[in-house]
C-alpha cells in the first residue's frame, strides 16, 4: 500500500481549478515527507478480524431500521423502508491496478448479490477504498432505479461507464427524496485517482435526516472544525459514523486521516447520540497495527465524557430504535 500512495501523491499536480479544504488549503505533502516515510522501518502486526453471519438472522428485505458494517467505509443502512449503502467496495483490492495494491483482509460481511434492494448509494471520494466502481456498476445493473450521490467532479467517471442515475454535490447541496435528505458536507481530505487529476474532484460526508432521526457518515477526513458547522448547520446526528484507522505514521497521516482520539473528538464536535468506528481492519493503508485503531479507541472513551461510541464487527446487526 505505502508504494500505492507515494505514486498516487508524487504525480503531477494540475493547480487550476482544483478543490481546496475550508481552511482554504489542499493537501500536498513534500517529496521530503514520503523519502521519510519509505525509509521508516515498521514491524506492523497485521491480524483478520472477526466477521459475523448475525446478518443472516433477520431479512434485509422485510426487516426495518438496522445498520450493518460490511467493511471499511461501506455500511448497510435500513431505516423507515429506504435501503442506503454508503461507499460500497466489494472488489478484492483498493486499487486502479489488479495485482498490486492493498488486498482485502477480510471479506465482505455481505456479498453484493444478498444485498437486498437499494435505494440509494452515497460516495464521500473518490480514493479507490470508497469509490470503487465496478461495484457501483454491478449494484446499479442490479437496481435500475437506484439513485447515486457523488462528490463535484466525479460524474465524468460514471459517464463513462455508463453508470446512470449518478447527481453531483458540493458542500452543502442536498438531495431530497423519499421522506428523506442527503446533504454533502465538507471534511478535511484529499482526492485523486489518476495521474493528473489531485484534487479536480471533491471529498466529504454525507448527512442523511428524515422525520425521527438523522444519520451521518463522515466519509475520510482529518480532524478539522467542519464537524462544529455541520452540527450548527444541520443539527446533531442521533447516529454518526466515523473513521478510527489509517493514521500511522501520524506525523504523515494527521492531516487527511484522524486516529481514535480524533474521533471521540468528532463525536463530542457533532454532539452525536451514538457513533460507530470504521475505516480499519479490512484493508492494510498505513503502518499501524490491525488492531490497534479499537483498542486505543476505546481507550479514548474511557478517558472521556462520552458513552456510546463503539466499533463494530462485521456482519453485525445494529437496531436503530
Amino acid at each position: 500500500m505505502k508504494l500505492l500512495l507515494i505514486i498516487l501523491l508524487l504525480t503531477p499536480n494540475i493547480i487550476l481549478g482544483e478543490y481546496q479544504n475550508t481552511n482554504g488549503k489542499a493537501l500536498k505533502k513534500p517529496f521530503s515527507d514520503m523519502v521519510k516515510w519509505i525509509r521508516m522501518e515498521n514491524e506492523t502486526v497485521v491480524s483478520s478480524i472477526d466477521v459475523s453471519a448475525q446478518w443472516k438472522d433477520i431479512n434485509l428485505t422485510t426487516d426495518n431500521n438496522y445498520v450493518i458494517w460490511i467493511g471499511h467505509s461501506t455500511f448497510l443502512i435500513k431505516t423507515n423502508g429506504i435501503t442506503i449503502l454508503t461507499d460500497p467496495v466489494f472488489s478484492d483490492r483498493a486499487s486502479p491496478f489488479k495485482n498490486i495494491g492493498p488486498q482485502r483482509l477480510i471479506p465482505p460481511a455481505i456479498n453484493l448479490q444478498d444485498l437486498p434492494k437499494i435505494d440509494f448509494v452515497t460516495v464521500s471520494h473518490n480514493h479507490y477504498d470508497h469509490l470503487d466502481i465496478s461495484s457501483i456498476k454491478e449494484i446499479s445493473k442490479l437496481n435500475p432505479e437506484i439513485t447515486i450521490l457523488i462528490p463535484a467532479g466525479d460524474l465524468k467517471l460514471f459517464n463513462r461507464k455508463g453508470i446512470k442515475n449518478a447527481y453531483e454535490f458540493e458542500w452543502w447541496q442536498s438531495y431530497s427524496s423519499k421522506d428523506v435528505t442527503f446533504t454533502f458536507t465538507p471534511v478535511q481530505h484529499w482526492s485523486k485517482r489518476g495521474l493528473f487529476d489531485r484534487n479536480k474532484s471533491l471529498w466529504g460526508g454525507w448527512y442523511i435526516k428524515h422525520k425521527d432521526y438523522s444519520l451521518y457518515h463522515a466519509g475520510d477526513t482529518g480532524y478539522s472544525k467542519d464537524f462544529i458547522e455541520t452540527k450548527n448547520r444541520l443539527g446533531s446526528p442521533k447516529y454518526a459514523f466515523i473513521p478510527i484507522g489509517a493514521y500511522d505514521p501520524e506525523w504523515f497521516m494527521s492531516e487527511s486521516h484522524v486516529n481514535p482520539e480524533d474521533a471521540v473528538q468528532i463525536m463530542i464536535d457533532l454532539e452525536a447520540e451514538h457513533s460507530f468506528g470504521m475505516h480499519w481492519g479490512t484493508f492494510k493503508l498505513t503502518d499501524e497495527d490491525t488492531l490497534e485503531p479499537p483498542i486505543r479507541l476505546n481507550e479514548a472513551v474511557k478517558a472521556s465524557n462520552i458513552k456510546s461510541f463503539k466499533s463494530l464487527i462485521p456482519g453485525e446487526v445494529i437496531n436503530l430504535n
